[in-house]
């Protein structure tokens, strides 16, 4: 018996391929709603336990080493995995098993992968991005997909002992989930198994994913730069990406990349290197970049009021993927400046990170506004690091005791918009994640831009919009 612990997306999709190859399963949630909707066949369990007979428990990918589950289950014996790990073994199983190409890091992983796939997909290939992005790996392996570009969360990584991708890259590694992996060695650990594969990729300007990728096991090692690439690299020289590692020779030039500035020519070249570590030709690389447009929620126009851009970045969830977001910004519009929107929960990350990204773009901000449940420690950090910056505090969408949660980004855009000139943007990138006021990271970025439209639309006589 199979225990799936968790009725999310990855936990029915797990519950489902384990159903149609014959297992007997079980699935747990606390939510009676996704209990309700679990497949045809699957037993389900209000709580947590661990039904007599449980083999095996898939866990979901948020659910730490010392949850009591897990801790009951090691009591008893049992193996604890993740989705992604229940993919690869069902995958292994198979006369031709999928490829899997494995995309992670604290910022840039959905950027990279989606990028991948695109360029695999141009090849030719039965390629698929699935994992983190939102599609489970288990349902790409259950499809047939015959190459998948793999994002994976430290989280799922933890969980997937006996992954060893075709080709993995660590994008960079930042403070982020500590709370969950009790600090940052934990966090990199989980990480560096991106690496096991035989081609091991990293961006080598992160010291840290550097030195991952200095002591991976991999038969090939592979570095990504935004300087000139030395051999076995991938980086910039004279404005073009120049894959020096698989001799690829020129790729495109670093001005046609979307997203631009620094964060998305790494993603590119990362992308790049995986593609040719699967023997994807230069050309089809060349192609598929060039007409490259990221999804939504990532450093996404999302409207132009009285001069104004608004941008979407709600995927920027910790303090280097915001940093990137607020350098994205001067490449994109050289001499605007920003208003930051940021806050949410921090996820055992200092504050401080924020004060000093503030301090380090403070000639470019024209302010911030800040949201979310950890406004606290946030607005002490800017009060230390940068006070002569203007901030403005959102208490709307505080809804502890409240029966019907209220929206604080009408409150918050209205108050960016304030602090904004002509020429300026407004900025969401959180830092932070998006549960204390919002369903997810998606439903943050369509409530700003809902807010955003709300702005633009003119008022009436009687003062309604």
């Amino acid at each position: 018996m199979v225990l799936v612990a968790g009725a999310g997306v990855s936990g029915i999709a797990a519950a489902e391929v384990l159903g149609a190859a014959g297992a007997a399963v079980t699935v747990s949630d606390d939510d009676p709603a996704k209990l309700a909707a679990l497949p045809e066949g699957a037993g389900g369990l209000p709580s947590a336990e661990i039904p007599e007979g449980t083999e095996v428990v898939v866990t979901s990918p948020g659910r730490p080493p010392d949850h009591p589950l897990v801790a009951a289950a090691a009591a008893r014996g049992i193996e604890v995995i993740g989705e992604p790990e229940l993919a690869w073994r069902l995958g292994a199983a198979r006369e031709r098993p999928p490829v899997w190409l494995v995309v992670t890091g604290t910022n840039g992983k959905t950027t990279t992968t989606e990028m991948l796939a695109a360029i695999l997909r141009g090849a030719g290939e039965d390629a698929v991005a699935c994992g983190n992005i939102g599609y489970p790996v288990v349902s790409a392996v259950a499809a047939g997909h015959a190459v998948l570009a793999v994002e994976l969360s430290s989280f799922q990584l933890h969980w997937s002992p006996s992954v060893r991708p075709a080709a993995g890259v660590v994008l960079n590694v930042a403070e982020d989930h500590l709370d969950w992996h009790g600090g940052m060695d934990g966090y990199a650990a989980a990480k560096a198994r991106a690496l096991l594969g035989d081609v091991a990729v990293a961006g080598i300007d992160d010291p840290v994913a550097a030195g991952l990728l200095a002591d991976a096991p991999a038969r090939k090692r592979i570095g990504v730069t935004l300087a000139e690439p030395g051999p076995d690299q991938l980086g910039v020289r004279d404005g073009m990406l120049l894959d020096r590692a698989f001799g690829g020779g020129e790729l495109l030039p670093a001005a046609a990349v979307v997203p631009a500035g620094p964060p998305g020519i790494t993603d590119a070249l990362a992308a790049a290197a995986l593609a040719r570590a699967h023997g994807v030709p230069a050309v089809a690389i060349r192609e598929a970049l060039a007409g490259f447009a990221p999804g939504p929620h990532r450093s996404a126009p999302v409207g132009r009021v009285a001069g104004v851009t608004f941008v979407d970045d709600s995927k920027a969830t910790n303090p280097h993927a915001a940093d990137a977001a607020l350098a994205a910004v001067a490449a994109r519009a050289p001499g605007a400046r920003a208003v930051w929107v940021v806050g949410g929960l921090l996820k055992g990350v200092s504050a401080d990170a924020l004060g000093e990204l503030a301090r380090r773009h403070d000639a470019h901000l024209a302010g911030v506004v800040v949201i979310g449940a950890d406004r606290a420690p946030i607005l002490d950090a800017l009060a230390r690091h940068a006070p002569d910056l203007p901030v403005r505090e959102v208490e709307t969408g505080d809804h502890e005791g409240m029966q019907t949660p209220v929206d604080p980004m009408p409150e918050a855009v209205r108050r960016a918009a304030e602090l904004a000139g002509t020429g300026d943007v407004v900025l969401l990138a959180p830092a932070a994640a998006s549960m204390d006021q919002f369903r997810d990271y998606a439903h943050r970025g369509d409530a700003f831009a809902g807010a955003v439209r709300d702005l633009a639309a003119p008022t009436t006589a009687g003062g309604r919009r």
